[in-house]
């Protein structure tokens, strides 16, 4: 048997795409959606607080295309404090306007940190900030899932630690490159969700996200090992520009 990769774990994550039932929005009287838009503005102002208290961080997005129209991503301490929300986004009036269409459960993780003997990593600032993120800001978002090759002489798992080792390395380099232009965050999602890694970038530059894929298209992990789900992009949704895109 193999050596599995060591990880740690951080915040949970919720990816929770919605659509907006239009013809039921355009339906509804004034009151009604006003009533909607209020439930909505309390629920969200949760987001802040939990941010300022350190427990968690939530970002909003509004996508592009037909696959959904927005998108919360919560990270939180538990799966509860997941749950909890989003039953609670459900009960609110404005719930009842949308469509569930897609959603990812994993939980922030690095791989292969080797910290030194006796010492407790989670003492260390800088991998704390990295399992514990502070969801950035940025103008745009791309989110996909991925999978490790299991196909015959293609199979990551039956590699060597030393050879995944290399191989992760080179690849690496390559998101290294983009710092400062795309932020990126890992989700390990095996026994969470249908894959086995959820991968979010952040951008204030929307063609980064296309550059950065396709260049990592020809590092060997992704040529010849990676599988990938469906991609979903989109753009900053703060509360001026979500009663902007409501509004009738």
């Amino acid at each position: 048997m193999n050596e599995a990769t060591l990880t740690l774990e951080g915040w949970y994550c919720l990816h929770d795409f919605r659509s907006i039932d239009w013809t039921l929005w355009k339906a509804a009287d004034h009151e009604e959606r006003a009533g909607a838009m209020e439930d909505l503005e309390e629920f969200m102002q949760e987001f802040g607080t939990t941010a300022q208290d350190g427990l968690g961080s939530t970002a909003v997005y509004s996508i592009v295309g037909q696959k959904a129209d927005f998108v919360f991503m919560y990270l939180r301490e538990t799966l509860d404090d997941l749950n909890r929300l989003e039953t609670a986004f459900n009960k609110t009036d404005f719930a009842k306007f949308t469509k569930k269409e897609y959603s990812y459960v994993s939980v922030v993780e690095l791989s292969n940190y080797l910290g030194k003997e006796g010492e407790d990593p989670m003492q260390n600032p800088q991998v704390v900030a990295r399992l514990k993120p502070e969801l950035p800001k940025s103008a745009h978002i791309c989110f996909y899932p991925m999978n490790k090759k299991r196909d015959l002489n293609d199979n990551w798992y039956m590699l060597s630690m030393d050879d995944r080792k290399t191989m992760m390395r080179s690849h690496g380099l390559i998101g290294r490159s983009y710092a400062g232009k795309v932020k990126q965050i890992i989700t390990g999602s095996v026994g969470f969700d249908d894959w086995e890694w959820g991968v979010t970038l952040f951008s204030d530059d929307a063609l980064q996200f296309k550059k950065l894929i396709y260049e990592m298209r020809f590092d060997e992990v992704s040529a010849r090992y990676g599988e990938f789900g469906a991609f979903y992009v989109g753009n900053l949704l703060d509360w001026e520009k979500a009663q902007e895109m409501l509004k009738l």
